[in-house]
């Protein structure tokens, strides 16, 4: 069982909060190792979902005067990534730092994130191995952390009460941890500590003319969905092989 020390480091702490243009929302840090090209630096990478930084990719019609047509191209704006500094629970500052976005799937709704911050993040979070993914069952412990509308990161506790719900032909674990809005690309945590994917959907029912949210039936990405994406955009060894960022960026 973790202690409540072990709590703040492994799932209170990784945990970042995103603005992107008029959106807002979590991410989680995954990745802080050595600049090999740069002494002294470090590069530092978070996870979110992709609609939170959506609004960040733009897709422009520009004229192409070798080919002598209009060409689609992805414009890519930073996004800004609020970082927690602690005394123990408590937040002693906040700094605010630019990220370049350098992978994004609309399909698996997650989004990779590297920041301008080139400090060491003493915290990140440690996901799921992937073999130990078919050993989840449900009524086991989870947390799920994130900036609930926008405040300071913090956690709720509860139970994996499903997992595997198929939603718009994507797999999703489902938990009773209470999440809301801003929680989205925050972390469902297992009560090992590891990451298990990122809250991304939350259940909601119309009732007249409002919206009543069932923060108990909260959906998460499913692990699986976090290893596919880093196959496909190529992250794969940098993140469990110890490769090298700029291999993994020219690929």
């Amino acid at each position: 069982m973790l202690t409540v020390d072990d709590l703040h480091a492994k799932i209170l702490y990784p945990i970042v909060k995103i603005r992107a243009s008029n959106a807002g929302g979590s991410g989680v840090l995954i990745y802080s190792e050595p600049d090999p090209q740069h002494k002294g630096r470090y590069i530092n990478l978070a996870l979110s979902c992709e609609h939170v930084i959506d609004n960040a990719v733009k897709i422009r019609d520009e004229w192409d005067p070798v080919m002598k047509l209009e060409r689609k191209r992805e414009v890519f704006e930073e996004v800004g990534v609020e970082v927690f500094d602690y005394d123990g629970s408590q937040v002693i500052s906040a700094n605010s730092t630019q990220a370049d976005i350098i992978g994004y799937d609309k399909y698996h709704d997650i989004a990779l994130l590297k920041l301008h911050n080139f400090r060491k993040m003493d915290y990140v979070a440690s996901i799921i191995p992937e073999s130990a993914i078919a050993d989840l069952r449900i009524f086991s412990g989870c947390w799920v952390c994130g900036c609930s509308l926008l405040h300071d990161p913090f956690a709720n506790p509860g139970t994996l009460t499903y997992l595997r719900e198929i939603i718009e032909q994507k797999s999703y674990l489902m938990a009773n941890a209470s999440s809301v809005f801003g929680n989205s690309g925050g972390g469902l945590f297992h009560e090992s500590g590891d990451l298990l994917g990122l809250t991304s959907r939350i259940s909601t029912i119309q009732l007249g003319f409002g919206i009543d949210v069932m923060t108990w039936m909260g959906f998460s990405t499913h692990p699986e969905r976090l290893y596919e994406f880093f196959r496909d955009q190529e992250f794969y060894d940098l993140l469990f092989n110890g490769g090298d960022y700029y291999e993994a960026m020219d690929k």
